[in-house]
């Protein structure tokens, strides 16, 4: 009953999301990352929720993969 990091990218031009692009991001960030801070997964989307500002709207973000339930205070035993 955790949490783990998960990524999720936006494919820039002239890369096609699949799972040879994952498999390079992963070998990324083990170049990079402690274990700890490595994601588990990675998604795709084709577009991430932005502001108008620009800034990534990470709570948007968030809602699509948390399950209702498991939010709050009161989820946590």
């Amino acid at each position: 009953m955790g949490e783990e990091v998960k990524a999720v990218v936006q494919a820039g031009d002239g890369y096609q999301a699949g799972p040879e692009l994952a498999a390079g991001l992963m070998a990324y960030c083990r170049t990079k990352l402690s274990p700890i801070r490595r994601p588990k997964s990675i998604d795709f989307g084709p577009e991430l929720p932005g502001a108008p500002t620009g800034k990534l709207m990470r709570r948007i973000l968030r809602d699509r993969y948390w399950p209702k339930e498991a939010k709050g205070p009161a989820a946590v035993a």
